[in-house]
């Protein structure tokens, strides 16, 4: 598993491209995004399981890529808070969207670990 943390450009691109562009949502098969702000405890408790998860290095996340994003600590976290509310409908955090080759699969808020490898 690899997970990374969105940058400032990066989210710049998103709010430029109405969405998660292909060159994230493509980088492997399966492909997780997670928005969020740091201050979250559903938050917290993910990023633990995640940071776990990829040390770990277990077989069922050999090929999963997470990006995720404080948007709160962005200079322009507000209007990031606006564009990801209005564009997936979502005002909820952590609010994560599942990638399949590439596709949009399903979006959740905060999930168990196990619940959120079963999304894959």
């Amino acid at each position: 598993m690899w997970r990374t943390q969105i940058t400032e450009a990066q989210a710049g691109s998103i709010m430029a491209a109405g969405g998660i562009p292909p060159e994230m949502t493509g980088i492997s098969g399966r492909v997780a995004v997670i928005l969020t702000q740091s201050w979250c405890p559903q938050w917290k408790a993910m990023d633990a399981y995640l940071a776990r998860m990829a040390e770990a290095k277990a077989p069922e996340t050999e090929g999963l890529v997470v990006f995720y994003l404080c948007y709160d600590l962005l200079p322009f976290g507000g209007e990031f808070m606006r564009f990801k509310e209005t564009r997936f409908s979502n005002d909820q955090i952590p609010f994560v969207l599942y990638y399949r080759d590439g596709e949009l699969k399903e979006t959740t808020n905060y999930v168990s670990e196990s619940g959120f490898l079963s999304i894959f």
